[in-house]
């Protein structure tokens, strides 16, 4: 595919942005989207990934604990072991019967941040931007009252005022 601004480079950076329900693609090459201001992060393709992740994991045994059986998922059979060859899981259950394995993999894998939280376009409008970080921000005050982190619920509340404040929109 062709990129979308210079028309003569290969596209090798394709974004995808969804605003009020409508999506819309664009293909471009690495060139123009430095020229643009993207910030492209180079990635290692998963199966790498996976496989590097898990030569640093201990074996099925240790894992399994000191009894010495080796867990597996009840839907399809699989095991860790598996898992550690083909860097694929058998089935969705599988990440709730090793969620405790996989857990730390994941963390690791996603710099060590357990939960989605998307990407920010640079070009974004900064009330977008706010909206996006009062939304953020909420819910991890939300977290840390649960938690009954009150220390912690009080500095995002204080967060959260700043933002308002600075947006002159109570409600963002």
């Amino acid at each position: 595919m062709q990129c979308q601004i210079c028309k003569k480079n290969e596209a090798t950076i394709h974004l995808t942005e969804i605003i009020d329900g409508v999506r819309s693609e664009t293909h471009i090459c690495q060139d123009c989207a430095q020229h643009q201001g993207i910030v492209v992060k180079s990635q290692m393709p998963i199966n790498e990934l996976l496989t590097n992740l898990l030569a640093s994991q201990p074996d099925d045994e240790e894992i399994a604990g000191t009894l010495g059986i080796a867990k597996s998922c009840p839907d399809c059979g699989f095991t860790l072991d598996h898992f550690r060859k083909e860097a694929m899981l058998g089935c969705p259950n599988d990440y709730e019967v090793f969620e405790e394995e996989l857990k730390p993999l994941i963390e690791k894998a996603q710099d060590y941040n357990s939960t989605h939280c998307g990407k920010v376009p640079s070009k974004m409008p900064v009330t977008k931007k706010q909206k996006i970080e009062f939304t953020n921000l909420q819910k991890e005050l939300e977290i840390a009252v649960q938690k009954e982190d009150y220390e912690q619920a009080a500095i995002l509340r204080d967060k959260i005022n700043v933002l308002k404040e600075n947006s002159n929109k109570p409600d963002l």
